[in-house]
């Protein structure tokens, strides 16, 4: 590993601190180097503020001139919310840029660094690349295809169920899977389940096993004919997120009522099976500027996201726990594939373990 890729792998970390909070845009991290010792530092923490160069090239002050500035994603040279990275770049008299990835937005699309380069200014790009893109692997759908990230996290038994025959998941995993999937829930833009979900579990989405956390997500519900309960903690527990309940245009008028007088929003879909499409929905979110929908379940639900080819990446948590029989709650429901040739195959990133619990990460395997 190079020194540029080692001042890349701390610009990393530093993004990593803005997942969460910065959507719709990416999270970016940057550091100013002056003879190899680290001058400034900074990463993006929320839209409309302080891009991470700005920052990083304000605490270095006039130590900057004459520096290497590092940044996981390429400088902007457009003005937006605020004024373009290249900018302050060159008044801060940096001499070298490294930087991760492009920015692969259509619209700004290597015109930063062209026009460092045609400043004078060094540029090496593509420093730790593969990295850099999986951070903002959510932002990158957003803007080059304008739909939201799908993520799907299943809590399984080591004979693949999510819950017993009578309905019961808590808790297949430890408290250390759980707090896992609680940063996710912090990063993500939104957390989607089905009603039947809402019915068996009632729970709340919120990223409460992680301490300080003052961000919740945008709450969805796939609830076709609006089943849910007046009485559910997602509709009676002050919601401090948006709470988005995704439904069919023939609903009972009075239903909606009741259910828009606790705060929440009802969107009519279209219908596609008898059932919520997926497909509008998501175009919905986008419209919204959600660009990451971590989806929680259930069966049904994973299910048509799965078979209707939305999913973009997997957290399957295994806990050492066999409920044995044929009658619990599996993974997925409806129809699946007659033949192995046929089913969705996935390509392992991460395999971790919560003390006895295994957490695979992995996304759909292109052919």
């Amino acid at each position: 590993m190079d020194v540029d890729e080692l001042f890349m792998k701390q610009v990393l970390r530093l993004a990593r601190r803005g997942l969460g909070s910065t959507s719709p845009n990416p999270a970016v991290g940057a550091l100013v180097v002056k003879n190899g010792h680290i001058v400034g530092s900074g990463y993006h923490k929320k839209a409309g503020g302080p891009h991470a160069e700005v920052e990083a090239l304000s605490k270095a002050g006039e130590r900057a001139r004459g520096s290497a500035l590092y940044v996981n994603l390429e400088p902007c040279n457009h003005y937006g919310r605020t004024p373009p990275c290249t900018a302050a770049i060159l008044e801060r008299g940096v001499k070298r840029v490294v930087v991760g990835m492009a920015d692969p937005n259509p619209g700004v699309s290597g015109g930063g660094c062209q026009f460092l380069r045609s400043q004078g200014i060094e540029v090496r790009r593509g420093v730790l690349e593969e990295e850099c893109t999986r951070l903002n692997e959510a932002y990158m759908k957003y803007v080059t295809k304008g739909q939201p990230f799908v993520t799907l996290k299943v809590a399984l038994t080591m004979d693949g169920w999510i819950a017993t025959r009578k309905g019961d998941s808590k808790w297949i995993t430890n408290e250390k899977s759980r707090k896992f999937v609680h940063t996710l829930r912090k990063r993500a833009d939104a957390i989607m389940i089905g009603v039947g979900t809402v019915i068996a579990d009632d729970p709340l989405l919120t990223p409460y096993l992680i301490r300080g956390s003052n961000r919740d997500p945008v709450k969805v519900i796939a609830d076709t004919n609006l089943r849910i309960p007046l009485g559910s903690r997602l509709l009676t527990e002050g919601p401090s997120a948006l709470t988005l309940i995704a439904a069919g245009s023939n609903v009972s008028s009075t239903k909606r009522k009741e259910v828009e007088g606790l705060g929440v929003r009802v969107i009519d879909c279209k219908m596609r099976d008898g059932r919520v499409d997926l497909a509008d929905l998501l175009d919905k979110l986008a419209g919204m500027s959600i660009t990451s929908v971590l989806v929680e379940g259930g069966a049904t639900l994973f299910g048509s996201i799965i078979r209707e080819g939305f999913a973009d990446k997997f957290y399957i948590l295994l806990a050492p726990k066999i409920l044995g029989g044929e009658n619990g709650v599996p993974f997925t429901r409806g129809p699946g594939c007659d033949i192995l040739e046929k089913c969705l195959t996935l390509k392992v990133s991460t395999v971790r373990r919560f003390d006895n619990d295994i957490m695979i990460e992995s996304y759909p395997k292109m052919s």
